[in-house]
């Protein structure tokens, strides 16, 4: 039987159309639909519940070290409030999962997991510590991404205490209508926007409606997915994954080649030059494309679909695929079958929407 957020009454209340997702019921859209939803976060102010997915702590002397076997990135220059990307692999270099990384203080670490691959994750990473190194779920939380272009001044209204500045930070005990939160510059969508960690039930709900009295919309799952994809952000399962290693995906910056040996490093060295490359592709004629479609050149078959949707910002149907490295050539014309209809298509560049990740003026 699913779970539900402590936001899934209030969800019910608004409107939004409730389906299963990664053992939780979880609003696909509410009554804007997903095309205005996406619109309202690249426009003004969207949130979304993000509550279904995995908080843990990592904590002890032996912390960094494990953190530092465990996964791809360094994590030994990181300071107190910083965040950080990262991949954790399999022996043979295909991908875990992918995941974040807060810095408490040098023996405390937070990780956010993804929802679909919680319970495979906590499974890994227990199964490979070692030493003086404690491993805790943070079961009583609810999780808000708020983002677009309005959300800094709204929050800057509604907030008592040091939001953080920096991309990619985080600060804690920052007051929002009353509940003691931690908040993050992070997101998921490709726009501005704060991550809001809320450390009980009835504080989410007290901050979710605090927002909305603010005129911040509710957005759901569906809106979710195609910011992340016209932003060219990966999604496990689609851009990685058991068999799509992070070099595969294009994420080699996160993983360190030079630091001391770590989980899955030998098996990117046997796997050697990736044979397909991650790229950005457009439609130019008719029709929508979608994941697991097959990419032509001509009557030969150079690759997949990855991800692909309607894209409302740049009002056109686009997304990402895997193709041969001779065929990934920006302007490069190809073709997705599209239950057997060819739709022509252009390899483009990542990502389709990006907003600078300094703080827009108030």
């Amino acid at each position: 039987m699913e779970k539900k957020t402590a936001l899934y009454d209030r969800h019910v209340e608004l409107g939004g159309k409730m389906v299963p997702f990664a053992g939780y019921l979880m609003p696909v859209q509410f009554k804007k639909g997903i095309k205005e939803e996406h619109i309202i976060v690249r426009e003004h102010a969207g949130m979304f519940d993000c509550s279904h997915m995995g908080l843990a702590r990592v904590d002890g002397p032996d912390a960094l070290a494990n953190l530092n076997y465990l996964l791809t990135n360094r994590f030994d220059n990181m300071k107190d409030g910083d965040c950080s990307y990262a991949l954790m692999l399999y022996e043979d270099g295909g991908c875990v999962d992918d995941l974040l990384v807060y810095r408490r203080n040098q023996n405390s670490y937070y990780l956010i997991l993804n929802a679909s691959n919680t319970a495979k994750d906590i499974d890994w990473i227990c199964r490979h510590l070692k030493g003086d190194v404690e491993f805790l779920m943070c079961e009583s939380y609810s999780l808000l991404a708020v983002q677009g272009p309005a959300v800094l001044k709204i929050m800057s209204e509604m907030a008592t205490g040091t939001l953080p500045t920096k991309y990619y930070t985080f600060t804690d005990n920052v007051d929002i209508a009353g509940v003691k939160c931690l908040v993050s510059r992070t997101g998921y969508t490709g726009s501005f926007g704060y991550e809001i960690f809320i450390p009980n039930d009835e504080g989410a709900v007290i901050v979710w409606n605090a927002l909305l009295d603010k005129g911040v919309e509710p957005c759901g799952l569906g809106s979710r997915d195609t910011l992340r994809t016209e932003a060219g952000l990966p999604l496990y399962g689609h851009e990685t994954s058991e068999e799509i290693d992070p070099v595969t995906a294009g994420l080699g910056f996160f993983v360190k080649m030079d630091k001391d040996d770590f989980i899955g490093k030998a098996g990117l060295i046997k796997r050697g030059t990736p044979t397909k490359k991650r790229v950005g592709v457009k439609v130019t004629g008719r029709g929508i494309i979608r994941e697991l479609q097959d990419v032509y050149d001509g009557d030969k078959k150079v690759g997949v679909v990855s991800s692909g949707t309607f894209m409302a910002w740049i009002n056109a149907s686009a997304g990402m695929a895997f193709v041969d490295p001779e065929f990934a050539e920006i302007g490069k014309q190809l073709e997705v079958d599209v239950r057997g209809r060819r739709v022509p298509i252009e390899i483009v560049k990542l990502p389709f929407y990006n907003v600078s990740r300094e703080d827009p003026a108030l």
